[in-house]
């Protein structure tokens, strides 16, 4: 199985596709983690919310438990500050899904930036290239089979006919030539249909 053309200009534009196919690939991925990055900014509110929830309620939770040794009164002061620390908890958990929510986004956001991208350069490009190869081996398996020659040269002769004007023409023509077996009209007949597949006789 050939992966490129063994004529130069159909080769070069194989490659230059390819690469062109790449460097996209590759700009909708460096882009997509681009705004992914942008989106996950939008967690850093969370973030410190969480944070400082935490703190509020750790240090609530010490006065808590400092004031419940004061005597008599203890238990009483405790209530108010173990209340306090259950609401610093709470926004450390609206902090926490905040982050979890902007987390979410982010990631949708960034696979539908590589998905969407990818798929489009991919029915673009990969058709055309998986075309080329089953046609060329098709073509390079015809003409190594017997009388494939034959069969290429008669493609040539219902192809385009500009591409037959390199060959200097028999009497009685390139068609009749070919009806009667002439070896060097097949060849280069057939040399015709390499050519126009990308391949060397």
């Amino acid at each position: 199985m050939r992966l490129y053309a063994q004529t130069p200009v159909r080769r070069s534009r194989q490659v230059l596709a390819d690469l062109i196919a790449l460097v996209l690939i590759a700009a909708a991925v460096w882009f997509a983690l681009a705004v992914r990055h942008v989106i996950m900014l939008l967690a850093e509110p969370g973030q410190k919310a969480q944070d400082a929830g935490d703190a509020l309620a750790g240090g609530l939770n010490d006065a808590g438990d400092a004031a419940s040794k004061v005597p008599f009164v203890g238990d009483s002061l405790k209530q108010p500050l173990l209340a306090a620390a259950d609401a610093g908890n709470g926004l450390s958990d609206a902090g926490r899904s905040l982050q979890d929510t902007v987390g979410q986004v982010a990631t949708l956001t960034t696979v539908a930036l590589i998905v969407l991208p990818v798929a489009f350069v991919l029915v673009l490009w990969l058709p055309p290239r998986l075309h080329w190869i089953r046609r060329s081996a098709t073509t390079r398996r015809l003409l190594d089979a017997p009388g494939g020659a034959d069969l290429l040269a008669l493609r040539a002769l219902t192809g385009p006919q500009r591409a037959l004007a390199v060959i200097p023409a028999p009497p009685g023509g390139l068609a009749d030539a070919w009806r009667r077996g002439d070896q060097e009209v097949i060849t280069a007949l057939s040399a015709v249909t390499l050519r126009n597949a990308g391949l060397r006789p």
